[in-house]
């Protein structure tokens, strides 16, 4: 039993009270909390790959703001790190891998991920759950995710995070076909790391397309978007009675609405480079009644309250103007509201308290208007 399924609720079109808030990256190190809980677990890896400080941080967020979903607090890369390529994360530099795919040789090696090594993930997913009940009840519905097929091989082949990516885009178009190889690799192994964070307790799959907006045009549909309705089409909609969302997202990657729609996900997120009103329209005109999620630009938490605070109205007012996703709903239900990416690590705490407490109170103020 969920005390709050307005999360679940919007991300299947259904109406809802108020607006549901969640932000990418909502467990970080802007939160002083999060940060001491590091400095205890030593490294971003030794929290990562600990259950009970993983369950620590992912509820941190929640006990600060009044947030409608909790995201499983890991990393994406731990899916080509259970394929042997030795993840590592240095200070100042972020992760990296000690045996990138640089050769023919090191692709055809490669092999789908072992689940076995990504226990600690499940356990961790495990154990949210349980920590998100209150007096017999749910607290929020519980995220989890994965990075894309693409943009696991982009850290995978250059080896980690560049400014262009150059060897993976170089082997794309010199090499496809063993670009091709990792992404195949790459969709079975995230489609079962899903799958088991599933069965240990997600209640909605999200999939991080981060660089599949630094393709061309073209390349992007048959690179980045293929691999990811493969993983989708290996996903379930069901699970123990129940249905589960799914949500894509590919930064940069507005222009493609129209693809991206047909890919299978139940909610599209977008970033800032498209507006709500225009993501609406475009997918009610496809015959696509699709959720959206998203989109302020995490710079905007930056500014003072009032100015967050206009923000946030803007873009709902903004939703407010286009058609509802089906006759009799609200023209707000079926968006959640986040961010366009994810939260800076310099984002002051209160930013989002004005954040959330804008979102609330004009969500519901624009449903009274109907």
């Amino acid at each position: 039993m969920l005390l709050n399924d307005r999360f679940l609720k919007a991300c299947l079109g259904e109406a809802v009270d108020q607006t549901p808030l969640w932000l990418m990256r909502q467990a970080g190190r802007y939160l002083p909390e999060y940060n001491a809980t590091q400095a205890k677990a030593g490294s971003f890896l030794g929290l990562a790959k600990n259950p009970r400080y993983a369950t620590e941080v992912t509820l941190q967020p929640l006990d600060r703001y009044p947030l409608d979903a909790a995201i499983l607090f890991s990393d994406i890369l731990t899916v080509p790190d259970a394929m042997g390529l030795g993840l590592k994360f240095t200070a100042g530099e972020g992760p990296s891998f000690d045996h990138p795919l640089r050769t023919e040789e090191a692709v055809k090696k490669l092999r789908i991920a072992d689940m076995d090594q990504l226990k600690y993930v499940f356990d961790a997913v495990s154990e949210i759950r349980k920590a998100l009940i209150q007096d017999g009840k749910q607290r929020v519905p519980l995220i989890g995710f994965t990075g894309s097929p693409w943009t696991l091989a982009c850290y995978m082949v250059d080896g980690s995070s560049t400014d262009d990516f150059r060897h993976a885009k170089t082997m794309m178009f010199s090499r496809p076909d063993l670009m091709q190889h990792i992404l195949d690799v790459n969709a079975k192994s995230v489609a079962a790391y899903l799958i088991e964070q599933l069965k240990a307790g997600a209640q909605a799959l999200m999939i991080f397309d981060t660089w599949g907006g630094m393709l061309p045009d073209g390349w992007y549909q048959k690179m980045s978007l293929a691999s990811m309705q493969k993983v989708i089409e290996l996903l379930p909609r069901e699970y123990e009675g129940n249905r589960i969302p799914i949500i894509m997202f590919t930064k940069g990657g507005a222009v493609w609405m129209d693809d991206m729609a047909q890919a299978g996900a139940d909610v599209i997120a977008i970033d800032w480079t498209i507006s709500l009103s225009r993501a609406r329209k475009q997918l009610l005109a496809l015959g696509k009644p699709l959720a959206l999620q998203g989109n302020l630009d995490p710079l905007i938490l930056f500014s003072e309250p009032e100015q967050i605070a206009t923000q946030a109205k803007s873009l709902l007012d903004d939703l407010a103007s286009a058609p509802g996703l089906k006759p009799g709903l609200h023209a707000l239900d079926g968006h959640i509201f986040n961010l366009g990416h994810g939260i800076s690590q310099f984002t002051p705490p209160q930013s989002v308290s004005a954040l959330a407490e804008a979102v609330t109170k004009y969500s519901r103020a624009l449903r009274s208007k109907r």
